[in-house]
């Protein structure tokens, strides 16, 4: 098993998308660095060998910013929105989908589960 960027790849995946495991990367960006490292999409995670293993960490290092450094960047990234006070940051603070969705209907995962009607008591 294949340990990248602090991330042990799954078992049993095809390369590109054992990579997307990783924090900052997705689909494309793994299959450019397989390009780079001229490695196959197809081939399986469980037979990356040592030097393979460090080929495509050292792709990684130079050309992505991924685990740590990216969640650091999305979370000062999103900080900045907040503390600007724009409409962005006003629907991250108040936990509100931020890309002009409805929200009247659906919006389920941004604002939690409904919450049904109050209780009276007689």
């Amino acid at each position: 098993m294949a340990r990248i960027a602090g991330i042990d790849l799954p078992k049993n995946k095809h390369l590109d998308r054992a990579l997307t495991y990783i924090y900052g990367i997705g689909l494309t960006s793994a299959r450019e660095i397989l390009d780079k490292a001229d490695l196959p999409y197809q081939m399986n995670s469980d037979d990356v060998g040592a030097e393979e293993a460090t080929v495509i960490r050292k792709i990684i290092e130079a050309d992505y910013v991924v685990e740590g450094d990216r969640r650091r960047e999305v979370s000062m990234d999103i900080k900045r929105l907040t503390d600007l006070g724009c409409y962005r940051g006003r629907r991250h603070r108040m936990g509100l989908p931020c890309h002009g969705q409805r929200t009247k209907t659906n919006a389920r995962t941004r604002k939690g589960p409904r919450r049904g009607p109050a209780v009276k008591k007689k």
